[in-house]
C-alpha cells in the first residue's frame, strides 16, 4: 500500500469510492473503504485505495491509443512525444512543470502562476475552503470573493498544499524487508514498518513531507518528497453560479461555459511565498490541433483489474455506493429546502453527493457495456495464454486464482468494513474526530513502524492540521446525517443485530444521534488538543459520548480492517507477480495506475462527433449568453447580475472553455494545461460524459478533458469583476506595487 500520510478521520461526506467529477476528493489515506468512508468528491476524491476495488495500483500495458497515459515524471513518455509530435521533453522543461504543480490535501490539483505565491485551482476544489470561511451573513461559496489587497486575503483554516520536489526509488529496500515465507498479515506489517521508517528518516533529514508510494502494484516503490505550504489564503473566487453554470444538467457534458477557477496565495513567514518555478501565462491560448500537456494528481484508476475484481465493482460495489448516494442526496435536499441557512451549510456536501452520483452512474454504465467487458476479458485471456506459453513465467498464472480468492474474502467482509472502519454507520464529523483521538492515544506510543499507517510520524503534521481545524461544525446537520447513517446501520445489519443494539443503546436512531451530538465536546478545538497531548490516559478519562461510541466499536473495526489489509496484501503480491510477467512479455515502457501522485498527460486540442454532429473544441462567451437566453435565464442557466451588466463590455468571441484528448481522472481537477513552451493555456475542471469510463479503459474517440481557457479567465476577471490587479499579476508573473 502506498498512501502518503493522511488526514484525520473527520472528513467530507461522500462514499469513498465515489470519485468526484473529473477530480474527486483526494488526500490519500490508508483506509481502504470499499464504498464507505465519507468524503466529498467533486473535488477530487481522496484516493482512498478501495479494498473492494482490489487495491489496484498496478501497471498499465503500453498505451494502445495515441494519447493514453498518466505518466510518471521519473519516467516520462519522451519517445512517444518525439515520435508522435516531434516534441522534446527536456529535463529542464519537466522539472519546471513538476515544481510549478501543486497538490491540494482537500483533493485536486493546482499550479503556481506568479513569483509571489499566486496559485490557481478550480472553484470546486476551493469550495471546501470557501465553505469553511463563510458565515451566515457572508456565503462566499455563493456570492464569490475578491481580495483587493494582501490584507484582505482570507486564511484557510486547514488547507495544506504540496509541491513535489524529488523522487527516489526505494524498491530494493522495501522488498528486502518482506521476509520469504511470511504470511499475508506478516508481510503487510513488514512492508508497513519499512515504509514508515523510510518516510521518517527522509522527513528528519530533509524537513520535507515524505511519502513512500506504491507503483505497478508493488513492482516499484518510490519515495516522494514534498514542500508543504500550510499558510494559504483565498484571493478570488467567482459566484458558484458562474463557476458551475448549467448545474447538474450540464455536469459532465460539453459544450460547457464555466468559470471554474479559484485563486489562492501561499505564504511563508507571514509574507507571500517567493516562487522560482511558476507558469507563465499564455497571451495566445490554443487552437484546434495544438499539443497540450496536463500536469496533475489523478486519484485512482482501475484499468487492469482482473475480471473477478471488475465483476465485484459492477455487481456489488457500484450499486451499494449508488444506493448510499441516492439516500444522502434526498436527505441533504430535504434539509436544504427548509431555509437559506440550511442550504448554505449543506451546499458543498450536496454538490459533492450529486456530482458523485452522476459520475458513478456513468462508470457503472461502462461496466455494463458488453463490448467493454468483453474486451477486458479477451485481453486478460490473451495475457494468461502468453504467460502460460513461457515456462519461466508460468508460476504467475496462480496469481489470478489468488486474486479471485482474496476478492471473495473481501466481498464477504465488505459490508462490516463499510459500517465499522469506513464509517458508513457514523456519518459525523464529531465521530471522526473522536475516533482519531481515541486511536491516536493508542497508536502514538507504539514504534513508528507498528502504528496504523495514518498515525505514522512522517504524516503527523498533516494529521494535526486537520484534527485541530477551526472549521465550523453544525449540530443540526450533524444530527440529520448521523440519524440517517444510524438508520442505515440498522437496515443493513439488522435492527436486532448485536452491533446495532450496541450502537443505538436502546434508543431510536434520531434520539441516539441527538444524544451523541449534543453531549459531545468534540466541537472544542482546545479540548481536542488537551486529549491529543494527554495521550491515552486523557482520552480514557474523557467523559464524551462520541469517544465512548468510537471505543465500543473499535475492536470490531480494527478486526475487520486487519482482514481487509491482509487480503489487500495478497492481491498486491499477486498483481506484482502478474506485472513482472507482463514486463517480461511487453517491456516496461508503460505507466502505472493513478495513485494521487503527480503525473503528466498529453494530447491535442480536439473536438469530437456526437449524434452525427461535430462538437467544436472551443466554446465562447457568445455561447454562454445564448445558452442562458435559450433557458430564459432560469436556474441553473441563470447568470449573476454582474454578468448580465458586463455583457456590452465583453468580447463575445473570446474562447471560454475547450477540450483535449489528455488522459485524466479524479484528482486532476485544477491541473494546469500548458503548451509546448510550458505556458499556462487552461485549467482542467471536468470530463465529458464519455470520459466517465476512463477509470477502467481509455478511449480518445469521444472522451475529452474539459478546461477553462486562459483567455476566458482574463476576459472575465477584467471585464466582469474589475480585478485588474489580478490580471496584471497573471500577465506579468508578479504583483504590482
Amino acid at each position: 500500500m502506498s498512501p502518503p500520510a493522511l488526514q484525520c478521520s473527520h472528513r467530507k461526506r461522500v462514499p469513498s469510492d465515489c470519485l468526484i467529477r473529473d477530480c474527486r476528493r483526494s488526500g490519500q489515506r490508508e483506509h481502504f473503504a470499499p464504498f464507505l468512508s465519507i468524503m466529498k468528491t467533486k473535488k477530487p476524491l481522496l484516493p482512498l485505495l478501495s479494498m473492494g476495488l482490489g487495491l489496484s495500483l498496478w501497471t498499465v500495458a503500453a498505451a494502445s491509443f495515441a494519447d493514453e497515459g498518466m505518466w510518471l515524471y521519473s519516467d516520462p513518455p519522451r519517445a512517444q512525444l518525439k515520435e508522435r509530435y516531434d516534441f522534446e521533453a527536456t529535463p529542464e522543461w519537466l522539472e519546471h512543470l513538476q515544481k510549478s504543480s501543486v497538490r491540494f490535501n482537500s483533493g485536486g490539483s493546482g499550479s503556481f502562476i506568479s513569483e509571489d505565491g499566486l496559485i490557481l485551482s478550480n472553484h470546486h476544489v476551493g469550495a471546501d475552503t470557501l465553505q469553511k470561511v463563510s458565515t451566515e451573513g457572508k456565503d462566499y461559496l455563493k456570492i464569490g470573493f475578491q481580495a483587493k489587497s494582501l490584507a484582505e486575503e482570507i486564511k484557510a483554516p486547514d488547507l495544506e498544499l504540496n509541491v513535489l520536489m524529488s523522487i527516489e526509488d526505494v524498491t530494493a529496500r522495501v522488498n528486502a524487508a518482506v521476509k520469504p515465507g511470511a504470511s499475508d498479515e506478516e508481510s503487510f506489517k513488514q512492508r508497513r514498518a519499512v515504509m514508515a521508517d523510510i518516510e521518517k528518516e527522509s522527513k528528519d533529514q530533509t524537513g520535507e513531507r515524505s511519502d513512500v508510494v506504491t507503483l505497478y502494484q508493488g513492482g516499484r516503490y518510490h519515495l516522494y518528497r514534498f514542500k508543504r505550504y500550510t499558510d494559504v489564503r483565498v484571493v478570488f473566487a467567482p459566484e458558484q453560479q458562474a463557476a458551475f453554470f448549467g448545474g447538474d444538467p450540464d455536469n459532465f457534458e460539453y459544450p460547457r461555459y464555466d468559470l471554474d477557477v479559484c485563486f489562492f496565495r501561499a505564504y511563508e513567514n507571514g509574507q507571500p511565498a517567493r516562487i522560482k518555478n511558476y507558469l507563465r501565462w499564455s497571451k495566445t491560448g490554443t487552437k484546434d490541433g495544438d499539443l497540450v500537456f496536463v500536469s496533475g494528481h489523478p486519484g485512482r484508476t482501475s484499468r487492469l483489474f482482473t475480471m473477478p475484481e471488475l465483476d465485484y465493482v459492477r455487481d456489488t460495489q457500484m450499486p451499494r455506493a449508488l444506493q448510499r448516494l441516492f439516500r444522502m442526496e434526498v436527505n441533504l435536499l430535504s434539509y436544504s429546502g427548509r431555509s437559506q441557512e440550511n442550504a448554505r451549510r449543506a451546499k458543498e456536501d450536496l454538490f459533492g453527493v450529486q456530482n458523485s452520483r452522476k459520475a458513478r452512474n456513468g462508470g457503472l454504465a461502462g461496466l455494463l457495456d458488453p463490448e467493454l467487458m468483453g474486451k477486458k476479458a479477451a485481453e486478460e485471456k490473451a495475457l494468461r495464454e502468453k504467460i502460460g506459453a513461457r515456462e519461466d513465467l508460468r508460476d504467475a498464472l496462480a496469481a489470478y486464482d489468488r486474486i479471485a480468492a482474496a476478492q471473495k474474502v473481501i466481498a464477504e467482509n465488505a459490508r462490516a468494513y463499510s459500517m465499522l472502519e469506513g464509517g458508513a454507520a457514523f456519518d459525523s464529523e464529531l465521530f471522526g474526530i473522536a475516533r482519531t483521538l481515541l486511536r491516536a492515544g493508542e497508536e502514538r506510543p507504539k514504534l513508528n513502524g507498528e502504528r496504523l499507517r495514518e498515525f505514522a510520524e512522517a504524516g503527523r503534521e498533516s494529521l494535526e492540521l486537520a484534527l485541530f481545524s477551526e472549521k465550523p461544525i453544525y449540530n443540526d446537520l450533524e444530527e440529520l446525517l448521523l440519524t440517517d447513517s444510524l438508520t442505515y446501520l440498522a437496515e443493513q445489519m439488522g435492527f436486532s443485530s448485536p452491533l446495532a443494539q450496541k450502537v443505538l443503546a436502546g434508543k431510536s436512531p434520531a434520539a441516539r444521534a441527538t444524544e451523541l451530538v449534543t453531549g459531545s465536546k468534540m466541537h472544542d478545538v482546545a479540548f481536542r488538543k488537551k486529549l491529543y497531548e494527554g495521550g491515552q490516559a486523557a482520552v480514557d478519562a474523557a467523559d464524551d459520548p462520541m469517544i465512548a461510541l468510537a471505543r465500543s466499536v473499535d475492536g470490531e473495526a480494527r478486526a475487520v480492517r486487519k482482514i481487509m489489509e491482509a487480503q489487500g496484501e495478497a492481491k498486491q503480491q499477486s498483481h506484482a507477480q502478474i506485472a513482472k510477467a507482463r514486463f517480461a512479455i511487453e517491456g516496461t515502457s508503460n505507466y502505472p495506475d493513478a495513485t494521487f501522485t503527480l503525473r503528466l498527460a498529453f494530447g491535442p486540442v480536439k473536438g469530437y462527433e456526437e449524434g452525427g454532429k461535430q462538437i467544436p473544441a472551443h466554446t465562447t462567451f457568445a455561447g454562454l449568453y445564448e445558452r442562458s437566453n435559450d433557458h430564459q435565464n432560469q436556474a441553473p442557466f441563470d447568470l449573476p447580475k454582474i454578468w448580465l451588466e458586463a455583457k456590452p463590455r465583453i468580447d463575445l468571441a473570446t474562447p471560454f472553455n475547450f477540450v483535449c484528448t489528455a488522459d485524466i481522472i479524479g484528482g486532476n481537477s485544477g491541473s494546469p494545461v500548458v503548451d509546448r513552451k510550458g505556458e499556462f493555456v487552461g485549467i482542467i475542471f471536468d470530463g465529458n460524459i464519455q470520459s466517465l469510463v476512463l477509470d477502467f479503459a481509455y478511449t480518445e474517440t469521444r472522451a475529452r478533458a474539459v478546461s477553462v481557457d486562459c483567455r476566458g479567465i482574463v476576459e472575465a476577471l477584467g471585464k466582469v469583476y474589475g480585478a485588474d490587479g489580478l490580471v496584471t499579476e497573471l500577465m506579468t508573473g508578479h504583483r504590482g506595487n
